[in-house]
């Protein structure tokens, strides 16, 4: 079931590109905050509504607070906060700038390497061969999508740039995400916590930049599509799935995120994607079965069967 929950996190993910393509005209920066400060909020009530509904029994003493979290805690949820932050600024203006697939892609393609770099380094998670082939199979088919070229547009080193900066915002908030997870936190808490973080650093960028078509109509639709849907929704399932999983494994799942705005953007933005793009989408799929299903590897034994008595 935790697979399911990141996999249906990841589908939800993948609609973010579209939704902004099909938006009003808005700085990626200012579309990326609003869907911050909108989520935290959302993930704010429900951490509270879940700490009311706990009552004192929630706290975990030892300084623990109703999230589960420790005061020790505090610089982790600030780093992963300001992770949060670096992933929403740069994804929206790689996409803005390289395309919708492109700037998904290579954001997503990139973060379970950073993800089992940063597991590996810091949190000394142990990384399974099957991992790496897993791994493996689905960056190359991010490589392939992104030759494919079914953004569209032509690929930006810029773009690129930005889409790397915001995988390894991703991966960095996916470890310490899932390292708080394992101290205790709840996913409500922790989602809330991160989130309000994010939200923080993000929101000076609301009143910089130029907001455009924000306050219209359909850009508080986009807003709150955004924060609600592919924010709050998303990173609980997100946070749940991590909560049993590693952040390696949790990464590599979310790459059927890709795959999901190639796909839109063939069905809704008329995106035409070359046999390449499809090649590569078909990888990033075999690399995910290889991780979301075990195989029972042990030997078949015969059943037991009762002796007679003597």
């Amino acid at each position: 079931m935790a697979r399911v929950h990141v996999l249906t996190a990841a589908l939800l993910f993948g609609t973010t590109g579209t939704a902004q393509a099909l938006g009003p005209d808005i700085d990626p920066l200012a579309v990326g905050s609003a869907r911050i400060v909108v989520g935290a909020a959302l993930l704010a009530l429900i951490a509270l509504a879940a700490g009311r509904a706990g009552g004192a029994g929630r706290d975990l003493g030892g300084g623990r607070g109703r999230a589960g979290l420790g005061a020790g805690d505090r610089r982790l949820v600030l780093l992963a906060g300001l992770f949060v932050a670096l992933y929403q600024a740069s994804f929206f203006a790689a996409v803005a700038d390289t395309g919708v697939a492109v700037g998904t892609v290579v954001a997503l393609g990139s973060a379970p390497a950073f993800t089992g770099l940063f597991s590996a380094a810091f949190a000394g998670e142990r990384l399974e061969r099957r991992w790496f082939a897993a791994t493996g199979l689905a960056c190359a088919g991010v490589c392939l999508l992104t030759l494919g070229g079914s953004s569209g547009g032509e690929v930006s080193a810029t773009g690129v740039g930005l889409a790397l900066a915001a995988g390894a915002g991703y991966a960095g908030y996916a470890v310490i995400g899932k390292h708080l997870l394992d101290r205790g936190g709840t996913p409500d808490g922790v989602m809330a916590a991160v989130f309000g973080i994010g939200a923080l650093a993000l929101l000076p960028a609301l009143l910089l930049v130029d907001t455009g078509d924000l306050l219209t109509a359909d850009g508080l639709a986009l807003a709150a599509y955004l924060g609600v849907v592919t924010t709050t929704v998303a990173d609980l399932l997100f946070a749940r799935g991590l909560q049993r999983i590693g952040a390696s494994e949790t990464a590599t799942l979310t790459l059927a995120e890709p795959v999901t705005a190639m796909a839109l953007g063939f069905a809704v933005l008329g995106e035409r994607p070359g046999a390449a793009a499809v090649a590569g989408a078909a990888l990033v799929l075999a690399g995910l079965a290889l991780l979301a299903v075990r195989l029972d590897r042990r030997p078949w034994r015969a059943p037991r069967t009762a002796e007679a008595p003597a």
